[in-house]
This record gives structure tokens, C-alpha cells and sequence, in this order.
């Protein structure tokens, strides 16, 4: 599969090479080299004209489409990391902002994970250097992260809501980059995956994870892509290929200079019929869309939750000649029924399009299904059942879910901005980890016998007040359940793994309750089906 892969990209380098060799001047970009001559021979002062280059590029693709972008040499270095295998590091991705590391996937079970590293952390020293406001590349910053199994680095990051740098000790170690968070059964016959990347090596792993669960009794499956934010589209088709019938189409591309190219299942319906549950929400992007609209499209299985992010642009990686590349959108996915996945974007107005979430939670489409609008032009009909789907942006859910506001309160998101729930987590688990294993041998012991003490509510009160968490009463029973089972599933994962976060978290959360009652039902799931 690698090797397959391998050869593909290699081919399409040689094939952009080549296209770019063919590329006559236009009189624009006449126009341009003209404009770096003048400047590099008239100029007043020196000038470094391969950072007015690509500055040039830069601006030059932001005023195309959120996602085509300039990748200078580190970029390119960086992107060839393989997404599969192992390495010794901290286990987080990031992207350097205007000079800021920000933490943007914290990978589960890492070293950063256990700590309390969050996404959206700012990474401004790594072992007392400052990194941030200063002059530093993503390859100098791997150095200084990465290093071998068992050594220490000491970061201190600027948290959202939080005044002061919080300091973590973490121990590196091998980093699994491994897609599938979590794969148990539910009940008798229902089995849970949840998939949080399509990598090169995620269709291999879904495949064994489905295969293990079918043998322990799984007839219906529960897939968990909530915050899957996407990745390799051949990825997605293989998947897709164990729900469809042969030649049905997944999913097709097409743009002004890109012919249709369209991707068709090969494979045979592995649940034999058998009930499909899909949950996604506002962070389930580009591969997750593709997935849930083909099967939603051929009325495969039911798509519960929140809509989707919008991603529906194919970019090409093209080299340039000087090493560096560009990330260029160079035509669009549609779902079977023809429905185009991205949301709506103005040219050059990156900031409007990054917003698109928080403009989303003012007009209450988190909370409410009828604040959500589709004018009737984005009005699809699936292909067996004929119900009514919409396009236009994302994957919108055949059964909403609202966000649960019940249970939260500043003082829960106080305590997790401070990482107070994560360390009291950790605490138990390096003092007591001899005796809860012996206790509780595994997670299913574990989560039906174990409780939360009144010593760790207390040691929950003392760190918040050593971090400067006002403790309300009030609101620590409106959020007690939540805290509690939070609390629980951190300590599960690091006495045995991330599978075991999840099976206890998932009672806390809404979307997977929601799947799970109505894959549960016959009656309901076929209703929802049949669009009655």
C-alpha cells in the first residue's frame, strides 16, 4: 500500500514538473519578473528578492480559496514526514503562525496527551529558549522536540483563558501514529470504531478492527468520525468499499481544468445489511464529508449529529523550481447525488471563512435544527429512498443533535483550561497503579467498579485553588457528572489506552447517545432511512 502510494505521488511530481516546464509566460507573468528586476537593480537598498517572492506567492494564492497555499523548503520538508510507522517525540502537530507554535492535534496516548497538552495551546519556550516572536523554522523547532525515548523537554505554553504560561515536564517516547482511537463493542451485536485521521494506513487498520469486532458478534457499527478533520481521499474509498455494492459511486471530482474524475466501489457490503450509524460534527472535514455523503446518498446508513465542516476543495501539490511548492484547489468533490461539499467562501477573505464556526454558534445552529436554512436550490434527492439532502456546505445530519449546555459551567471550563481535571487524573494513576490494575485487571472492571472518591474531589479543590480556580459550589453540581466521568476516563487512559477513554467518556457524550439509541431500534433507524 505505501509502495503504491509512493509510486502516485512520485508520478504526479514528475507529471507538475513537467506541466510546469510546458507553461509559455503570460504577459502577467512577464509582468512580475519585470517588476523584480526593477526592484533588485533600482532599488534604494539591498533587498532579499527571494522573500519579495515569496511574499508574492503568498499573496497571490490568499486571494484564491481558504486552501491554496505556498509550502517555502521546511513546509515541504515537514509535509514529507511519513504519516505512518513510528518516532520518538512529544506526539503533538503544529503549525508556526506569526512566529507563535500553535499545538494543532495533541495524538492520542502520546507523551503530550498524558500531560495535558492541548490543541490551540502556544508553545513560547521549549527548555527555557524562547520560541515564539523570534526568527525560527518548523524544521528548527522538530529539533528541539524531538529527541530519543525516555529523555525530557520542558515547555511552557500560553493557554486560551488562562493568565500565566503553564509549565509541563514531558517524557519522550514512541509516537504511534495510529488512526483508529478506539474499536470495542457496545452491546451483543453492536460494535463502536471511532477513525480520527485517513491516513496511509487507517483503511488497513479499520479493516482489522471491523474483522476483530465481527467475530466477537458485531452485526450493526457505530462509526465515530466527530473531529476527523480528513486526509488521503484513496483512504476514504477504501473504507467507504466495505458498505457499498460494487460500481456504486463514492465520490467524483471535476474543476474548470480537471476533467471528472469519478471513484467507484469495488467491494461488498461487509455488514451484510446490517444497521450503519455515522457521527459527525462541525470539526469532521474533506475525507469524513466524502464518507458520510456516499452513504448517506445511497441510503447505506444514518448520519447523526452536527453538520460538517465544508471541505470540498482538491488541491495538487505542484514543486516549483527553486524546491519550495505550492497547494493549489484545482477542482471540487461531489457526493453521488451531486452534491458539492464545500461551504461557501468570498475570494481573499480567509478571515470571514475562518469564522464560519463561531458564525455558526451565534445564529443557534448548534442548539436549534430550525435556525439552519437551505434555499431550495441545494435541494438533493438521495439515490434509493429519494429523501430530501442538502449541499451547499458540509454534511448536514439525518438526525440533529444539538450541543448539550446542561452540564457546562465556567468552573468546568476553568479547570480544564488549567489542566486541574488532567493532573489530579495523573496523580491517581502514578501513586496507585499497582493496586488499580490489580483491582481492576481491565477497562470493563474498572468501569463498572470504580468510583470517584471524596479524597480526589478534594484534590480537585486544592489544585484548583493553587492555580487560582474560584471553586463554586453550584456549579460543580451542575457539572459534577461530567467532571466525574472525565475525570474517570483520563485515569482509564492511562492505566490501559485510549479505547478505554472512550468507553467511558462516550456516556457523557450526546452524539454517540443519540447513535446509539437509534442503531438500537430497527423501527427508528429505518424511519430515518425512509425520510418518514
Amino acid at each position: 500500500m505505501l509502495n503504491k502510494i509512493i509510486g502516485i505521488a512520485l508520478s504526479a511530481f514528475f507529471l507538475s514538473v513537467s506541466a510546469f516546464a510546458q507553461f509559455k509566460p503570460s504577459p502577467e507573468g512577464l509582468k512580475l519578473e519585470r517588476t523584480l528586476q526593477l526592484i533588485n537593480n533600482l532599488y534604494v537598498d539591498d533587498v532579499d528578492t527571494k522573500e519579495l517572492t515569496d511574499a508574492a506567492v503568498r499573496a497571490m494564492l490568499s486571494e484564491l480559496d481558504p486552501h491554496s497555499s505556498y509550502l517555502n523548503e521546511e513546509d515541504v520538508k515537514a509535509m514529507n514526514e511519513p504519516l505512518q510507522g513510528n518516532f520518538d517525540g512529544i506526539g503533538i502537530s503544529f503549525n508556526m503562525l506569526t512566529d507563535t507554535l500553535y499545538v494543532m492535534e495533541v495524538i492520542s496516548g502520546g507523551p503530550s496527551q498524558k500531560v495535558g497538552i492541548l490543541p490551540g495551546d502556544k508553545i513560547i519556550f521549549v527548555d527555557d529558549i524562547l520560541i515564539a516572536g523570534v526568527e525560527m523554522n518548523n524544521q528548527d523547532v522538530i529539533k528541539m522536540l524531538r529527541g530519543p525515548k525516555g529523555t525530557n523537554v520542558n515547555v511552557k505554553v500560553l493557554r486560551r483563558g488562562v493568565d500565566d504560561l503553564i509549565e509541563f515536564r514531558i517524557v519522550r517516547d514512541k509516537i504511534p501514529i495510529t488512526s483508529i482511537d478506539a474499536a470495542y463493542m457496545v452491546s451483543g451485536n453492536i460494535g463502536y470504531i471511532r477513525l480520527s485521521r485517513f491516513g496511509v494506513t487507517s483503511a488497513d487498520e479499520f479493516k482489522e478492527a471491523e474483522k476483530k469486532l465481527r467475530s466477537q458478534g458485531m452485526k450493526h457499527l457505530l462509526l465515530d468520525l466527530t473531529d476527523n478533520g480528513g486526509g488521503i481521499l484513496q483512504t476514504a474509498n477504501e473504507i467507504v468499499d466495505e458498505f457499498l455494492g460494487d460500481g456504486k459511486v463514492i465520490v467524483y471530482t471535476e474543476g474548470k481544468n480537471q476533467p471528472r474524475y469519478t471513484m467507484n466501489a469495488t467491494g461488498v457490503d461487509e455488514l451484510s445489511g446490517g444497521n450503519l450509524v455515522i457521527l459527525v460534527n462541525g470539526a469532521s472535514a474533506s475525507a469524513s464529508e466524502i464518507l458520510a455523503g456516499a452513504i448517506q446518498d445511497w441510503d447505506r446508513g444514518v448520519i447523526v449529529g452536527r453538520r460538517t465542516f465544508g471541505k470540498g476543495l482538491v488541491q495538487r501539490q505542484l514543486p516549483l523550481p527553486d524546491g519550495t511548492m505550492i497547494r493549489l484547489t484545482v477542482a471540487r468533490y461531489y457526493t453521488p447525488s451531486g452534491r458539492s461539499i464545500q461551504k461557501p467562501y468570498e475570494e481573499g477573505n480567509i478571515e470571514a471563512y475562518n469564522q464560519d464556526f463561531i458564525n455558526r454558534y451565534n445564529q443557534g445552529e448548534l442548539f436549534d435544527v430550525d435556525s439552519i436554512h437551505f434555499p431550495d436550490s441545494l435541494k438533493y434527492k438521495t439515490l434509493i429512498n429519494e429523501r430530501t439532502v442538502y449541499g451547499g456546505g458540509g454534511i448536514m445530519p439525518d438526525y440533529f443533535v444539538p450541543i448539550d449546555t446542561t452540564s457546562g459551567t465556567m468552573l468546568h471550563a476553568n479547570l480544564n483550561a488549567r489542566g486541574v481535571i488532567n493532573r489530579v487524573a495523573i496523580s491517581e494513576v502514578d501513586n496507585n497503579r499497582k493496586e488499580l490494575l490489580m483491582n481492576y485487571p481491565d477497562v470493563n472492571s474498572f468501569n463498572e467498579g470504580y468510583e470517584i472518591t471524596e479524597d480526589l474531589l478534594n484534590k480537585l479543590k486544592t489544585i484548583a485553588d493553587e492555580v487560582d480556580v474560584e471553586w463554586n459550589e453550584e456549579e460543580f453540581l451542575q457539572s459534577q457528572n461530567l467532571m466525574f466521568v472525565q475525570l474517570k476516563a483520563l485515569i482509564a487512559r492511562d492505566l490501559y489506552d485510549s479505547s478505554a477513554f472512550y468507553r467511558i467518556i462516550n456516556d457523557e457524550n450526546d452524539i454517540y447517545l443519540e447513535g446509539l439509541k437509534i442503531i438500537s431500534d430497527d423501527n427508528r433507524y429505518k424511519e430515518l432511512l425512509q425520510g418518514t
